[in-house]
């Protein structure tokens, strides 16, 4: 339960992203300063972690050893996973795009067979290709008619090449999230804890946010200094909080997939939390009776999911020390 318990307390830092960012779109901010200013602030929040837990030498050395790895799955976990989610943020409200930005559990499922499980045989310990939970999966299938029930009336207020584009960066970063972190799960095989990896990847991103920043002053200007301290709010909430908090119990499932899709699924939560805190801090619109259906979908989804994630195979191999995988 513990892992469940970290994913959920993930979510509520995660959704402060979707109502921050719609304030900063509501505002006239541009996106590409709310993407790229978050992991400029990341960097000093997260190194003052790591070095009071004299643990930035170990880091570097690690990064230093396969630094082209960094940057490339740094750039898909972290740069193609954010950089979208801002862009959606001006084709609807936070909750909006927080329900659909919930296909990344389908999305997760699907990237398993790219992966190796550690699984115990009579000859020891083996590693295993990972196989789609297919019964995670149709649990899924629930999350995403809930989230279909949300972007229903929505979609009918927009034309189709506003739904796409709101809909189609989510997709993409919906993939690079999971498959981003999961990869550098096995680069560091177990040998950097959350804080490390985070920040290992924060800084390895940072080429790409400086591009997208440098683009931004010369297309749309400096932020404004409102902006500014609401990309520091997020950095705070949900690139460090969040994030850390997702890492961690990613960590102690790593090497069973079905329980990492389980973790994975609790961010179904993020929908609620950021309807919520839209209605109170931004006195945005009650959502309709159809679109709070479609969140006790997704909610029922998640639960069904991490139920029969959980439930133990039939099976003569059983896994083992969890919390390591070879690399």
């Amino acid at each position: 339960m513990r892992p469940i318990a970290l994913g959920v307390c993930a979510a509520f830092f995660f959704a402060f992203t979707f109502i921050l960012n719609r304030m900063m779109d509501l505002s006239g901010g541009s996106w590409l300063w709310s993407a790229s200013m978050r992991y400029f602030f990341m960097v000093p929040m997260l190194l003052i972690i790591v070095m009071s837990r004299k643990n930035l030498v170990p880091l570097l050395k690690e990064m230093k050893t396969r630094p082209s790895y960094w940057l490339k799955w740094s750039f898909v976990g972290f740069g193609l996973f954010y950089a979208p989610i801002c862009f959606s943020a001006a084709y609807g409200p936070g909750w909006l795009i927080a329900g659909t930005w919930l296909v990344t559990i389908i999305s997760g499922s699907l990237l398993v067979p790219f992966f190796y499980e550690t699984k115990q045989t009579a000859a020891g310990t083996v590693r295993i290709k990972g196989k789609i939970p297919y019964r995670g999966l149709m649990m899924s299938m629930i999350i995403l008619l809930g989230v279909a029930l949300m972007q229903y009336e929505h979609a009918t207020a927009l034309t189709i090449k506003e739904t796409l584009l709101s809909v189609f960066p989510l997709i993409i970063a919906s993939f690079a999230y999971p498959l981003g972190n999961r990869k550098m799960m096995e680069v560091t095989s177990g040998r950097l804890d959350a804080w490390q990896r985070v920040l290992g990847m924060t800084i390895a991103s940072l080429p790409f946010w400086l591009i997208l920043s440098l683009y931004g002053f010369f297309t749309v200007g400096p932020p404004a200094p409102e902006q500014v301290w609401q990309s520091a709010a997020v950095a705070l909430f949900s690139g460090v909080f969040a994030t850390v908090l997702f890492f961690a119990a990613t960590d102690l499932v790593k090497g069973n997939m079905q329980k990492l899709g389980a973790v994975e699924a609790t961010q179904s939560l993020e929908v609620l939390f950021a309807a919520a805190g839209e209605i109170v801090l931004l006195s945005g619109v009650w959502p309709s009776a159809v679109s709070w259906t479609g969140m006790m979908f997704v909610i029922l989804g998640m639960v069904l999911h991490s139920y029969v994630s959980s439930r133990p195979k039939k099976t003569l191999l059983q896994p083992v020390n969890e919390g390591k995988i070879t690399g």
